[in-house]
This record gives C-alpha cells, sequence and structure tokens, in this order.
C-alpha cells in the first residue's frame, strides 16, 4: 500500500479501476435480468448474450494482438473505456434484440483492448518485487467494487427500470474515460518505453 501510495501513477489508475469496476455492475450482472424483463425469458436469449459476449472478447483478443494499439497505452485504454461508455448506453436504448446482441458483442471487444495495455503498463511500471502484490490490490479492487455496486444498483434495478440504470451508468464510464485523457501523469506512463521504441525501429 505504501509503494502504491508513493507512485502517483498508480494510485491514479487504480482509482480509475475502482470507479470503473463500480459504475459496470448494472452492465455486468444486470443485464440478464433486463432481457428477461424486456425480450421474454426465454434460455436461447440468456445463453445468446453470453455467447456474445464471449465472441466479442475474442475477437477484441485477436485485434489488440494484431494491432498492438497506440503507441501511448494510455490512448487505446481511454478508447476502450469510451467505447464501453457507449455501448453500455445502447443497451438501455435498443428495442431490437439481434442489435442488442451486436451491441453486448461489442461491449466484449472492448475488455481486452482495455484490461491488455493496463496489464503491460503495469508490468513496466512496477519494480518486480512488488508486481505480484500490485496485481492482487488490482485484483481485490476488481472483486470488490463489482458486488460493492450490486449492492448499491441491485436494489435500485427494483424502483427504477434497468435500462434507466444502464443508460446513467453508462454516462458516466463514458465520462470518466476522458480522465485518463486529463491526467498528465497517466499519460506520460503511458508513453513507449525506450526498450519499445528500439524494438520499433528496429522493425
Amino acid at each position: 500500500f505504501i509503494y502504491i501510495k508513493e507512485h502517483a501513477f498508480l494510485k491514479q489508475l487504480f482509482l480509475f479501476f475502482a470507479f470503473f469496476m463500480l459504475l459496470a455492475a448494472p452492465a455486468a450482472f444486470l443485464t440478464p435480468l433486463q432481457v428477461t424483463r424486456t425480450f421474454g425469458n426465454d434460455v436461447w436469449r440468456l445463453t445468446a448474450i453470453e455467447m456474445a459476449f464471449a465472441i466479442g472478447m475474442l475477437i477484441g483478443g485477436i485485434a489488440i494482438a494484431t494491432w498492438g494499439g497506440f503507441k501511448n497505452k494510455v490512448h487505446t485504454m481511454t478508447l476502450s473505456a469510451l467505447l464501453f461508455g457507449l455501448c453500455t448506453m445502447a443497451l438501455g436504448v435498443i428495442p431490437i434484440f439481434w442489435l442488442y446482441l451486436g451491441i453486448m458483442a461489442i461491449t466484449g471487444i472492448a475488455m481486452p483492448i482495455f484490461n491488455t495495455p493496463a496489464t503491460v503498463l503495469l508490468q513496466e511500471k512496477v519494480e518486480s518485487d512488488y508486481m505480484g502484490r500490485v496485481f492482487g490490490i488490482l485484483s481485490m479492487i476488481s472483486t470488490s467494487m463489482m458486488p460493492l455496486g450490486m449492492l448499491i444498483f441491485g436494489p435500485i434495478a427494483d424502483i427504477i427500470a434497468i435500462e434507466w440504470l444502464l443508460i446513467g451508468t453508462g454516462l458516466l464510464l463514458f465520462i470518466q474515460g476522458f480522465f485518463l485523457l486529463g491526467s498528465k501523469v497517466l499519460l506520460k506512463a503511458g508513453k513507449p518505453t525506450a526498450e519499445h521504441v528500439d524494438s520499433l525501429e528496429k522493425k
């Protein structure tokens, strides 16, 4: 914790992760309930949204592996965060199930485009002696903030339509994406390392 406190980019990145995971809870956990209430409780529909998301993640993984992202990793993370926010809002307004599946697939594509550069950034910037513990804290944030989000948004979903929750949290996620671009500390950390620049020049 002291190590993270002393590194400004780790503090800002983990703070971003915490709020992102909190706001992503409705999109992650309430969409099956939304589909049941809006489109019907057919088993194939619930299976289809899980498959669409999984296929999207596969495509996103292949895309980021092939493309490699922008030179500044934070720019790639920003693109993904903005895309995730837009897709979350779209899930709240799409009235046709097949279009809903398409948006769910795009949401899946956004995930590896964010996670991959974020992981590489931590691997580059965190000293090896602290690597495991820093990733442990990140895992703790990920596994605690989403359940906390459900404690907040779950009961609200019985009062307010899930569509409105998705629109609201999606808008906040989209706005939060610009936090990455506005952070000089994160932008500086996301710049290519000297070794990476050398490898690009050799290619």
